[in-house]
């Protein structure tokens, strides 16, 4: 089954991104693109998931549904 988390993303002065997840606690990633941050998230989300599971305790995350919004990033 999948699953929504959100993120948030936001560019630091450094020139990197960094993403933090409220849905997922302990989630942080930082990349030097969107994309590449959003990767590195995904990956650190399914060891945080994986680890919770192994200790019984599930984040409360909604299931995805038949629709739903996403943003498309286009670059400059």
């Amino acid at each position: 089954m999948e699953q929504i988390a959100n993120l948030h993303i936001e560019k630091l002065p450094e020139g990197v991104y960094l993403a933090t997840c409220d849905d997922i606690p302990g989630l942080i990633a930082q990349g030097r693109t969107i994309i590449e941050t959003v990767e590195i998230a995904r990956d650190v989300a399914r060891k945080l998931l994986e680890a919770q599971a192994e200790r019984h305790q599930q984040a409360p995350l909604a299931a995805v549904q038949d629709s739903f919004d996403y943003p498309l990033i286009l670059g400059s």
